[in-house]
C-alpha cells in the first residue's frame, strides 16, 4: 500500500556533518555471499575515488527483508537515500510516493544507452525509467557438457524436445537426475511465456493498467507446466525435494544433476564447483519447437531514489549511480558475480578488451544476447502489484501438484484466482492510479 506522505524525514537531514563540501548517505542492499563482496568493493571504490562525498553500504539480509524494512524506515522517516530493490516489487514501489524516477532526476543521462531488456523492465508503460538497473541476470540453460557426452549425446539441445530426448539418454544410460528446477514462477513461468512471446496477465503483463488479470492457465503454458509434472512422473525431471542437496542449483554444481534452467548469476559457483572434473555449456534457455524466440526478461535488482533528503544528499546519489554505470565498475562486478553489464558502452568496453570469451565474462555475451531477442508488448516485463506474495501462491500451488496432490491445471486455475484477488485488492488500494 502507499508509504505514508506525512513522514518525518529530520533524520535523513542529519548526515552531511562530517564532509566539508559533500554528503554522507546510506545504501542499502539485499544481496549476501559472492554479490555482497561485490557490492562492498564498489562502494569502496567510490569513496576512494573522490573525496567529496561517502557511500555507506548497508547489507539488509535479503531482498524481501531490505524491502519491509525500507517501507518501516520511509514511515519513521530514518530511510536510506538509495535501496536496491528486486524484480518482483517493481509496481509497488513505483505507485508507492517514496521514490523519485532516476529518469526525472537525472535527464542528462542518456537512459537510451541501457539494453532494451534492462531498462525495460523498470520503465513505465510510456517509456519513463524509474530506477537504474544495477545487477542485472536473466535466465540461461546450462548443461553438464562432460555428462551428455557419456550418453552419447554431443549437441547442446536448444528445444524442450531436444532436451526431453536428451534426458530420456541420460535416463537409459543410468543417470537419476537429468534436469533439474525448483519450478520457481521466475524460471518456468515468467521467463518461459517472455521467451515465447506469450503473457501471463492481461494488459500486456499489467503494464497498460490495474485491471489486469492472470490469464497463465491456459495455452502453451499450461501445457508447459503439466509437462514438468509428468515429466517429474518419468524420472526425467527432479525438483529440489527429490535432490541430495535439496537445492536444485547445489545438485547441478555437485554433478548430481546434468542440466538446469538458471540465473547468469549462477555460472561463476558451477564453473567453480565443476573445476576440471566437468565441462559446462551455457546457453540460451530452451524453446518450443514451431515457436519463434523473443527475449528473455531481466532478473535480479535495480536501485531507486528515496523521496525526502537535502540537495546535498541528492548529488551525492547522482555521483554513486554515475560511478557504477562506468563501463570498467560494470566489468568487475560481472568478472565477480556473473551478473551481466547492462549498458552499450560496457558491452563495447568487454570486446574491446578482448576478454570476451574469458570464463569470468562467460555469461555476458550469451546473456545480453537472449535479453536483446525480438521484444514484444508481453516480453517487457511483469506490472502486477503484490507480485511477491503471488510468486508464494504460485509456489504453493505447483507444490501441490508436483506431490500428486492436484492436477497441474487444478493448481494453474487456483492460482490464478487467488492471483486475481490480489490484483483486484492492489487495484483498489492505488484506485484511480496511473503511471503514464
Amino acid at each position: 500500500m502507499p508509504f505514508p506522505k506525512t513522514a518525518v524525514l529530520s533524520a535523513a537531514l542529519m548526515t552531511a556533518a562530517g564532509l566539508a563540501h559533500g554528503a554522507e548517505i546510506e545504501f542499502w542492499y539485499g544481496n549476501t555471499g559472492n554479490v555482497e563482496t561485490a557490492i562492498l568493493d564498489a562502494c569502496e571504490a567510490f569513496n576512494a575515488a573522490q573525496s567529496e562525498h561517502e557511500v555507506i553500504c548497508v547489507g539488509q539480509g535479503g531482498y524481501e527483508v531490505g524491502m519491509q524494512k525500507a517501507i518501516a524506515a520511509y514511515r519513521s522517516g530514518q530511510h536510506p537515500l538509495l535501496i536496491q530493490f528486486f524484480d518482483a516489487g517493481t509496481l509497488d514501489l513505483m505507485l508507492s510516493g517514496a521514490v523519485v524516477p532516476v529518469e526525472e532526476l537525472m535527464p542528462d543521462i542518456d537512459w537510451d544507452g541501457y539494453i532494451a531488456g534492462a531498462r525495460a523492465y523498470y520503465e513505465t508503460s510510456d517509456g519513463r525509467l524509474f530506477s537504474q538497473p544495477y545487477n542485472s541476470s536473466t535466465l540461461l540453460f546450462y548443461t553438464n557438457k562432460t555428462q551428455l557426452e557419456e550418453a552419447g549425446i554431443n549437441e547442446t539441445p536448444s528445444t524442450w524436445e531436444e532436451v526431453i530426448a536428451a534426458a530420456r539418454k541420460l535416463k537409459e544410460a543410468g543417470h537419476d537426475c537429468p534436469f533439474v528446477t525448483d519450478a520457481h514462477p521466475w524460471r518456468v513461468l515468467e521467463q518461459f511465456a517472455a521467451r515465447h512471446g506469450l503473457p501471463i496477465a492481461s494488459k500486456h503483463n499489467g503494464y497498460d493498467g490495474l485491471d489486469a488479470e492472470y490469464i497463465f492457465n491456459r495455452g502453451l503454458i499450461a501445457e508447459h507446466l503439466t509437462n514438468l509434472a509428468s515429466w517429474r512422473g518419468e524420472g526425467l525431471v527432479r525438483l529440489n525435494p527429490d535432490t541430495k542437496a535439496g537445492d536444485y542449483a547445489a545438485a547441478f554444481n555437485s554433478g548430481e544433476c546434468a542440466m538446469m534452467e538458471g540465473s547468469s548469476g549462477s555460472y561463476a559457483a558451477a564453473k567453480a564447483a565443476f573445476g576440471d572434473q566437468y565441462e559446462i555449456t551455457v546457453t540460451m534457455a530452451p524453446m518450443y519447437e514451431g515457436h519463434d524466440r523473443h527475449n528473455t526478461l531481466v532478473g535480479g535488482a535495480s536501485i531507486w531514489v528515496m523521496k525526502g533528503h537535502e540537495e546535498a544528499e541528492i548529488e551525492a546519489a547522482k555521483a554513486f549511480l554515475d560511478f557504477l554505470r562506468q563501463p570498467e565498475q560494470q566489468l568487475a562486478f560481472t568478472a565477480a558475480t556473473g551478473y551481466v553489464p547492462v549498458t552499450l558502452d560496457a558491452l563495447e568496453a568487454l570486446k574491446a578488451s578482448g576478454k570476451a570469451d574469458a570464463p569470468e565474462f562467460a555469461t555476458a555475451s550469451v546473456g545480453i544476447d537472449t535479453m536483446n531477442q525480438p521484444a514484444t508488448e508481453d516480453s517487457r516485463g511483469i506490472r502486477l502489484g503484490f507480485y511477491v506474495q503471488f510468486r508464494d501462491i504460485f509456489m504453493e500451488e505447483a507444490q501441490k501438484a508436483f506431490n500428486g496432490d492436484q492436477t497441474m491445471q487444478e493448481a494453474l486455475d487456483r492460482a490464478k484466482a487467488r492471483g486475481d484477488e490480489l490484483l483486484r485488492r492492489f487495484e483498489q488500494t492505488y484506485q484511480g492510479a496511473s503511471l503514464n
